[in-house]
Formats: structure tokens, sequence, C-alpha cells
């Protein structure tokens, strides 16, 4: 059987029942047709990247589900046409590496750290601090004037020789 994901968004200006009872209409609707549910996530209310039907933000939910034929899902996507509450799917099959990625995350090996708990693969802390960065050592720059008298000494020296021919 191979496996699928549908994540969808429901209008979020329904009551609580409702966006819970739109959800649980597909999850029938893929058991009544001979899939499996492996899990159901309802994400929560989110903000749409760009307003659809004048609306900024959606409830989203993701079911993954096994099936055996392919034909449920024409169905079950031109159930989702017609529904007004759905504001847009998508429906992916999953590889073996999706489904993988899914079961890890699903057992909290991927995904967000919790608080309190330690990594153990996470490198630990020394108690050596690092060194603050040093600032490169400058050398001061020659004086204006020596250098500008040494410049000018030939010149002096010439105009004093012009001046003893005369």
């Amino acid at each position: 059987m191979n496996q699928y994901e549908v994540t969808f968004v429901v209008d979020p200006v329904l009551s609580g029942d409702e966006i819970k009872s739109t959800a649980q209409t597909y999850v029938d609707f893929v058991t009544t047709h001979g899939g499996e549910i492996v899990f159901t996530d309802e994400m929560g209310l989110k903000q749409l990247a760009y307003p659809i039907k004048k609306r900024t933000t959606g409830v989203y939910y993701c079911i993954e589900y096994k099936v055996p034929n392919v034909e449920m899902i024409s169905k079950m996507e031109l159930a989702f046409r017609r529904d007004e509450r759905i504001m847009r799917f998508l429906t992916v099959r999953l590889d073996k590496f999706g489904v993988k990625f899914n079961e890890d995350r699903r057992n909290g090996l991927i995904g967000k750290k919790r608080a309190g708990k330690k990594d153990k693969d996470a490198p630990k802390e020394t108690a050596k601090k690092a060194a603050p960065a040093k600032k490169p050592v400058q050398k001061p720059a020659k004086p204006v004037q020596k250098v500008a008298a040494a410049a000018a000494a030939p010149v002096v020296a010439a105009a004093a020789a012009k001046s003893e021919e005369e």
C-alpha cells in the first residue's frame, strides 16, 4: 500500500466544533474507502502567506494515511474542491524517506527541543571561555612635519646654493 499525506486549511471563521467535524469527515472518508489512518495532526491556527478568500489565517490539519488504490485520492480531492469550508489542500505521496521522516518527527527525534530535556548527542560545553579577540596593534604614523622637512631639505639646499651664487 502506498502512503500519502494530505494537508488542508479550514476556514477560521467556523466554530471550533465545525472545524473539528470538518477534519473528522475526511478521516472518516479515508477509512470508508478502504484506507488506513497512520496519523492525524491538528497544527492549529496559523498565519497565511497571502490572503485566501479575504482571510489572513487558517486552521491547518494534516492526515497521513495508507490506501491500496489511487482512485480514492481523486474522489477525496473532488470532495475538497466542493467543500466551502476548505480553503486550500495538498496531497503528497510519501516515499520511504518521507515515511521515515514523519515517524522520527512523531517519536521526537526531529523537531523542536523541549525545555528541560538535555540532548545526549549535543556537544558538552567546556568551562573555559574563549579569550576576547585582541585588537591589532597599530604603529604610530610618522609625524607630518618630519616628512615635510625631509622632503623640503633638498629644495632648501638648492635654493640656498642659488642665492649664494647671486
